[in-house]
């Protein structure tokens, strides 16, 4: 009886917001009081840890990881990632309320404002939603509003008709047609914006853009490949490889984690069971899979050949984590207790060493032991915004579901 006098009150809040979404529709497991009193430590842990951050970045500049030094390194707001550190203020002070961490995220979303007109990134969801969208969310305003409007238009100038995709990465050779996993995380400013403002032209690229991702970057086992190359004349695939994973044919997991969360978003916002059922079949592929540590936290790809020592990625942790605790409210019992059970699990190995930060140390990131790039050699076992974001966005659904 508790348990659906629970699931009926929470249902609200499916309709609440984009960031907190339909999460937390299940109660969390019966044994996790202790899980509740590590999140609120948590939590306090990352806003003294945030206050300090705050003083180590540069007030014209945004942070983005560390060196091989330990140095800070940081970006101009067209970074792809510039978006993530304002938001986590935003939702570190959604947790505790403390008004330092809200007034440090309006400053830096001044540097942000100009990124509205950028049409040559397919990161606005990223940059834009992940900051004024949560801002807007806190506190509505006709500026934001206008911010988040402009920003999904510069994205949707990028979408081609023929191909039924927005393109992802540039390229000399005009007719190459670059999608990655990555841009299903932009589609949520789409629809946002179609709701704002009415105009259904929004809705439809979101939604071409999924139904071609999920016709042509998914396997039979239902991971993805990293990057699909299309023909930018005729819509044809010429190739499927990747760029940040191991191999052309291996799971990136952080690419995993995009393909979860965009197509549990997917369903959010359309009610589509086709998007629900491949949501779940991507989480069974992370869930199941033999190569999936018992943190739960996952190495940066399933096929890395050096497992068990290859390099772990709490980006996709988090990620994956925050992705379960929203697909959990859409789910049947038995498949919503696996998901939440495992996210439990991943938040409370984020939550101490070798993946937390002590207060001080790495300038003031939530969390180390992320990997943006290792084919690349670069960002390989440090601390990245994304990752940080994603923690906080989980503390705050798993808060709700203790609600």
């Amino acid at each position: 009886m508790k348990r659906n006098l629970i699931l009926k009150s929470l249902l609200v809040l499916t309709t609440v917001s984009f960031a907190i979404g339909g999460c937390g529709v299940r109660k969390a497991n019966q044994n996790s009081n202790d899980l509740a009193q590590i999140v609120d430590k948590d939590i306090k842990a990352a806003e003294e840890q945030y206050k300090y951050f705050m003083k180590q970045i540069p007030a014209d500049k945004l942070p983005r990881s560390l060196d091989k030094n330990g140095k800070l390194v940081t970006s101009n707001s067209d970074w792809w990632c510039s978006g993530f550190y304002p938001g986590t203020l935003l939702y570190l002070y959604e947790l505790g309320k403390d008004p330092v961490l809200y007034t440090e995220a309006l400053n830096r979303l001044k540097l942000l404002e100009k990124e509205q007109f950028n049409k040559s990134t397919h990161d606005l969801g990223f940059m834009m939603y992940c900051s004024f969208g949560n801002a807007n969310r806190l506190k509505p305003s006709a500026a934001y509003k206008q911010i988040l409007i402009n920003s999904a238009r510069s994205l949707a100038s990028r979408f081609n008709p023929k191909v039924g995709c927005i393109r992802s990465w540039n390229s000399k050779d005009p007719s190459e047609f670059k999608v990655i996993i990555d841009n299903m995380m932009n589609l949520e400013l789409l629809f946002w914006a179609a709701k704002e403002t009415g105009d259904k032209s929004f809705y439809d690229i979101a939604v071409t853009h999924a139904n071609t991702t999920m016709k042509n970057h998914f396997r039979p086992d239902f991971s993805s490949y990293h990057l699909v190359i299309y023909d930018g004349n005729t819509g044809a695939v010429r190739k499927k490889q990747t760029v940040q994973g191991y191999a052309d044919d291996s799971a990136w997991a952080r690419g995993q984690g995009w393909g979860l969360y965009g197509y549990t978003v997917m369903y959010r916002e359309t009610k589509d069971t086709r998007y629900l059922e491949l949501a779940k079949k991507i989480a069974g592929f992370i869930l199941d899979n033999p190569k999936l540590p018992a943190d739960k936290i996952p190495y940066w790809d399933f096929n890395a050949p050096n497992i068990p020592d290859a390099s772990r990625d709490a980006s996709a942790g988090s990620l994956i984590a925050s992705a379960l605790l929203e697909l959990a409210g859409y789910t049947d019992k038995v498949l919503a207790d696996q998901y939440v059970s495992a996210a439990e699990l991943m938040i409370r190995s984020l939550s101490k060493p070798p993946y937390q930060s002590l207060y001080g140390e790495n300038s003031g990131f939530l969390l180390t032991k992320s990997v943006g790039h290792l084919p690349g050699k670069s960002e390989v076992d440090v601390p990245l915004t994304y990752a940080d974001y994603y923690y906080a966005e989980a503390l705050l659904r798993y808060k709700k579901i203790q609600k």
